[in-house]
């Protein structure tokens, strides 16, 4: 008989199986200390996780838990961000040792910093990110943060990674010129939303992996009012998941993260939405790995 578990994700449809029986591993990183407006991100992965219960295993498509669904216990976010950053990147590296994909759910987006140390760390480093978001990320620093949600692109670029950007419109000129020096790819909202379009072609030199970190703030905020900084003109449901698909049908996907959920107490749809957009994913990689 089946109990159920509040704290894995889809707890109330699957036993947690062993760790190197799971192809997916949750990572729940409740970071929040450089946000610029709104708080709450750092009760996102609890809230994702409860609200997974109500979730079907089919997709629509497929059974993503097939694979295997890993929740890990949350990261300690407590103390410097050098810190945060170094539990991140170890709770990573257990994930990268079994062979398995990292999932993260945060949290602010300065913690995908700490996946992708976690990569470099372990000697991966031929790949690319590919990042859905409403800014930019491109700082040197913000608000004297080197690790602010900001800048976190700005260290992925830094490190030689490979990095296109969809659905931004939100930067400044310092961003922009980030842009130029590193060769950063991008298509911004205006260009994407308006005409709605579906499917991207990567660029041919762009690595043949790709960690792809989602900031729920890409979305717009007519789906997720849910984030700390919402900026209008942001991309729809279906128009998300199918940019994440083209992404996985071209390059095989070494692991992603969705970010920047802050639930409002009181409106669970979404909750829901935020847990079945993880789901969708899982299935999306689950799908293009077959």
């Amino acid at each position: 008989m089946h109990t159920e578990d509040p704290n894995i994700f889809l707890g109330s449809e699957i036993e947690q199986p062993k760790p190197e029986e799971a192809l997916f591993h949750i990572l729940p990183i409740p970071y929040e200390e450089t946000v610029s407006y709104g708080g709450g991100t750092g009760k996102g992965p609890a809230s994702i996780i409860e609200a997974s219960h109500q979730l079907e295993t089919f997709d629509n498509f497929s059974y993503p838990c097939e694979l295997g669904i890993y929740t890990r216990d949350p990261v300690d976010v407590t103390g410097p961000a050098e810190q945060v950053m170094e539990n991140i990147a170890n709770a990573t590296g257990e994930i990268l040792k079994l062979g398995k994909m990292p999932v993260g759910i945060g949290g602010e987006h300065s913690v995908t910093w700490g996946l992708i140390k976690a990569y470099l760390d372990a000697g991966i480093d031929d790949f690319g990110v590919v990042q859905i978001d409403a800014h930019a990320d491109l700082r040197d620093r913000y608000e004297g943060h080197k690790h602010s949600h900001a800048s976190v692109m700005r260290l992925v670029c830094e490190a030689g990674i490979p990095l296109y950007q969809l659905g931004i419109r939100a930067y400044c000129e310092e961003e922009m010129e980030a842009r130029k020096q590193y060769n950063v790819r991008y298509l911004d909202a205006h260009q994407l939303v308006p005409t709605q379009i579906q499917s991207i072609e990567l660029p041919q030199d762009f690595p043949s992996k790709v960690f792809f970190t989602l900031d729920i703030d890409g979305m717009d905020p007519s789906v997720f009012p849910s984030t700390g900084t919402p900026v209008p003109g942001g991309l729809g449901w279906y128009q998300t998941l199918n940019l994440f698909e083209s992404v996985a049908r071209q390059r095989e996907i070494i692991g992603f993260d969705l970010l920047e959920f802050a639930p409002i107490e009181g409106f669970h749809a979404y909750d829901f939405a935020a847990a079945q957009l993880l789901y969708r994913l899982m299935g999306i990689v689950q799908r293009n790995r077959a």
